[in-house]
This record gives structure tokens, C-alpha cells and sequence, in this order.
């Protein structure tokens, strides 16, 4: 991985798999950064009209996929810093994973099954865990252990997101950038 000087003045991307933090650490750093927090999934949500599960259910998950590509084709092309929360899936497509390092730094949030199954216990918005069979540890091992590998070929950093003070972290990743 690179070094921090390598990022200073970019906007800063966060990836990560369901729970790992994305949303709450963006906002965080945002403030510290005093810059905008975006998120992909607020963003299309927006634009849509409609929630990502609704989106889901009436137009398919390969819909949903490319509008995730055109709200960051968007975004890298923007002026101004900010701080951006992707949605998990998001670096799935092979093209949208330069697309993150052409909006900003790309810090995959890292955290373990035991962490993201206690952090996802009573959520029951995200489609993507409604899907297929088994306990939610399953879901999250199985899809994490594809999701993984291309969350780390995205990654500029790799900051790991369980068992550290929350203010610890979101200083870490404000560090990056300063």
C-alpha cells in the first residue's frame, strides 16, 4: 500500500462490506475534514425516487448496479472535497473500481464475520441478505469471500473497522488526507 503524503488533499472513499462502518465513519471524518459526506445509496435513492430494496424488487439488482456506476462516474468527475460512503456491492464491476480511485482515496473499512453479524442481527433493509438460504454468518461469509478480493484490488488503504475506539478510527482516516 501507499504511503499517507500520497493522499493529501483528496476526497476520501469508503468501502467495505454491509456494517463495517461506512455510513457513521464517513459522516465523522466528514466533520473533522469540515467537507460534504456523500453516499452512493442516499444519492440513488434521491434520484429514484424510490428505497435501494424497492429499487431492488421492481427493477433488478442489474439496474440498481448500473445506476451505482453513473452516480460515481459522476462523482469522480465533481470539484470540491468530500467524503463518500459506497455502497457494498458497488466495486463488484470491474469497471467501477478505477472509477473509486479516480473520485478520492480508497479506504476498504475491514472488519470480521463475528463484528459486521452483530452490527447486521436486526437489519432487514438490505436485499442482498434476503437472498439465498442459511443463518446470516453464512450469508455474510459467503458473500464476503467474494466481495473481499475486490474490495482490497480497489483499496488504496485497508483500515480495520472492529475491536478500535470509533474517534480512533474516523482520526485515521482523516489523517490520510490532511
Amino acid at each position: 500500500m501507499n504511503t499517507e503524503s500520497e493522499y493529501q488533499g483528496r476526497n476520501i472513499v469508503l468501502t467495505g462490506f454491509m456494517g463495517a462502518g461506512k455510513t457513521s465513519l464517513g459522516k465523522a471524518v466528514s466533520k473533522l475534514l469540515q467537507v460534504p459526506f456523500l453516499d452512493t445509496d442516499d444519492l440513488i435513492e434521491k434520484s429514484e425516487g424510490m428505497t435501494i430494496s424497492e429499487i431492488f424488487a421492481g427493477k433488478g439488482e442489474q439496474y440498481f448496479r448500473s445506476l451505482e456506476t453513473e452516480t460515481v462516474r459522476k462523482l469522480a468527475g465533481r470539484g470540491g472535497r468530500f467524503v463518500l460512503s459506497v455502497g457494498g456491492g458497488l466495486p463488484l464491476r470491474e469497471e467501477n473500481r478505477p472509477l473509486l480511485r479516480e473520485a478520492g482515496c480508497v479506504v476498504y473499512l475491514k472488519a470480521d464475520i463475528d463484528t459486521l453479524s452483530m452490527r447486521l442481527s436486526k437489519d432487514t433493509k438490505r436485499p442482498v441478505l434476503q437472498q439465498g438460504g442459511g443463518t446470516l454468518e453464512e450469508k455474510i461469509t459467503r458473500i464476503l469471500a467474494q466481495r473481499e478480493p475486490l474490495y482490497l484490488e480497489a483499496a488504496d488503504v485497508v483500515i480495520e473497522n472492529d475491536h478500535r475506539p470509533f474517534r480512533e478510527v474516523a482520526a485515521e482516516i482523516a489523517q490520510l488526507v490532511m
